[in-house]
């Protein structure tokens, strides 16, 4: 089933992300571009925030967030309480961040992995579904957390 995908990516990612956006478009999804649109030096937050809010407003379905080492994006993506971004760079994480975590958008290093891993992950990430049964009980717990500093029962 195809989707709206809405991916972003810095200066450093940049090249990546056209590689990537293409690929999605090849595997029938809509996509939306957020920008960057240039190598030009940009401050990954302001995109990381963009696609949180694209995510929240439902203008996509899920995400995709790319910068040099994927860390700092995907920070800026968590910031936001309706996205859960995993960062990933090979595909038993992306995997595990959709079937454990209902991750809804994934983040990629350009740096640190090439365009086939990349390409795989986001395959990887898109094809499988939430598991739901006892992971639901934590995804709740990070839609509403309640920062109990006492030990778990």
């Amino acid at each position: 089933m195809a989707d709206r995908i809405a991916i972003v990516s810095d200066h450093a990612a940049y090249e990546m992300k056209a590689m990537l956006a293409e690929h999605l478009r090849g595997l029938g999804h809509d996509v939306l571009d957020l920008g960057t649109a240039s190598t030009e030096s940009v401050d990954y937050p302001d995109y990381g925030y963009r696609l949180a809010a694209a995510i929240a407003a439902g203008r996509a379905d899920r995400g995709v967030a790319l910068c040099g080492s994927g860390v700092g994006i995907s920070i800026s993506v968590n910031r936001h309480p309706d996205c859960r971004c995993a960062l990933v760079s090979e595909s038993l994480s992306a995997r595990l961040a959709r079937e454990h975590n209902d991750a809804n958008v994934i983040a990629l290093g350009a740096r640190l992995i090439g365009i086939e891993q990349a390409k795989e992950c986001v395959s990887v990430f898109l094809e499988t579904p939430f598991s739901g049964g006892r992971h639901q009980r934590r995804i709740d717990k990070l839609s509403n957390p309640s920062f109990d500093a006492r030990e778990p029962a």
